[in-house]
């Protein structure tokens, strides 16, 4: 009898043991999860390494939404080639509206056709694009990107603003409300292999994530998102400046 008691007894602490293990581990998993949502995560990429935009990005979606009627059209005349290219004004910032097509040593046609750089612009390496731009203007740094997208309504949104009204792969299409009109160019892994035209469009930024990578956003065919991410600065992307203060 005193066996069974003891059994029984041991049994009831064992099921009890397994009760509390089965809690913490539930909520263990609750904060994991927690964790991990809290991040913007695409749902494809073709880059190698990938990020979220920053935590101050993120929660400042749609806090700003300049607009369309308040952008200001112009155009800059590049001294050192004549080339010249349309500009657009969006809430504080001026941006080229075209990608650059400066000639520099690491900059190439996508596929290698010139063609493509009258219809795209050029792809260049991360060190080429931090030098290519005209006098007065420059690479945008990873904040000034997202104080673009913050004047677009935020990163959710902002991408289809920016795209282009047409090429894009599966009538993926943007609305171009800002006349910034981001051409799906893609991307040339270190012009070994083009891929992706029709389908992404890349912009480096001047902002290192490490002595091999620096970020730079990118535009999906079937996403009104935009993302921040960084890849292998030998790898070539498109370019566009910004204006100084």
């Amino acid at each position: 009898m005193l066996f069974i008691i003891f059994f029984n007894m041991n049994k009831i602490s064992f099921c009890a043991f397994l009760c509390a293990a089965c809690f913490l581990i539930a909520c263990g998993d609750g904060l994991s999860n927690d964790k991990s949502s809290s991040r913007v995560k695409p749902e494809s990429s073709s880059s190698k390494k990938i990020v979220a935009s920053s935590s101050t990005s993120v929660s400042s979606i749609a806090q700003k939404n300049v607009d369309p009627s308040t952008v200001t059209k112009g155009s800059i005349k590049d001294s050192r080639d004549g080339q010249s290219y349309k500009t657009v004004t969006i809430g504080s910032q001026t941006w080229m509206a075209q990608n650059l097509n400066y000639e520099t040593a690491k900059g190439y046609c996508y596929k290698n056709k010139m063609s493509n750089c009258s219809k795209y612009g050029r792809l260049y390496t991360w060190a080429a694009a931090k030098t290519a731009c005209p006098s007065g203007w420059h690479l945008p740094t990873k904040a000034e990107f997202e104080t673009l997208f913050a004047a677009g309504g935020g990163q959710l949104t902002v991408g289809a603003k920016l795209k282009s009204k047409s090429g894009w792969y599966k009538s993926g299409n943007g609305f171009d409300e800002y006349s910034f009109s981001a051409l799906p160019v893609a991307y040339s892994n270190f012009k070994t292999s083009y891929y992706g035209e029709g389908l992404f469009a890349f912009f480096w930024s001047s902002t290192e994530e490490s002595d091999d990578n620096a970020f730079y956003m990118k535009l999906f065919y079937d996403y009104d998102k935009v993302f921040l991410y960084y890849d292998d600065k030998n790898a070539f992307m498109s370019v566009r400046c910004v204006k100084d203060d």
